[in-house]
């Protein structure tokens, strides 16, 4: 593991295995998919660790040290900053699996794209689908089933549901391009 998946795997357990045991075998497994994903996408060393760091950090936001706004994914990112992370990587983790929907549903969307950029790249296509791929108790799953479970979770009125039904089509469009960008597996 490099130096930089290393230090974000430490930070991701302190901050999410004790008091988010759940979150954190997410966490791990989506790490996990994540690195195969670096390696058969044949990104540059560079990109695949930070592909790799992204994941490890995607959901610290959820962590009750860290929480401020309530959303995960800015609350994460702008922890990372301040930490001294990477400016792209923090960008990646606020905007990982389709945030700027749900933070226009929370009224945080203008400040999501004032402080952080989106990228859009393999890195944050194979940060989705590695997401949106795994489900909360680590399994894998296909990102219709995935969506599904997120909605049964929450419930058919709550913000997150509602937040999906927009931005479903391009989660589904980022996970898409992922696969193409798999190369053939044998049958």
């Amino acid at each position: 593991m490099s130096e930089i998946a290393g230090h974000a795997a430490t930070l991701a357990r302190r901050h999410l295995a004790e008091h988010l045991p759940r979150r954190w075998t997410h966490v791990q497994a989506v790490a996990a998919k994540a690195a195969r994903l670096g390696a058969e996408l044949a990104l540059e060393r560079d990109d695949a660790d930070l592909l790799c760091a992204a994941a490890w950090l995607h959901d610290i936001g959820y962590s009750p040290d860290i929480r401020d706004t309530g959303f995960h994914s800015l609350d994460g990112a702008r922890w990372l900053l301040d930490q001294g992370l990477d400016y792209r990587l923090a960008a990646l983790v606020a905007h990982h699996s389709c945030a700027s929907y749900e933070a226009d549903g929370r009224g945080l969307g203008a400040e999501l794209r004032a402080e952080f950029d989106r990228e859009q790249s393999a890195i944050s296509d194979a940060l989705w689908f590695a997401d949106m791929t795994t489900g909360p108790d680590g399994q894998d799953f296909t990102a219709e089933e995935r969506l599904a479970e997120i909605r049964e979770r929450y419930g058919p009125d709550h913000l997150v549901t509602e937040f999906w039904k927009a931005a479903e089509q391009p989660l589904l469009e980022a996970i898409e391009r992922t696969k193409r960008r798999l190369p053939p597996q044998p049958m």
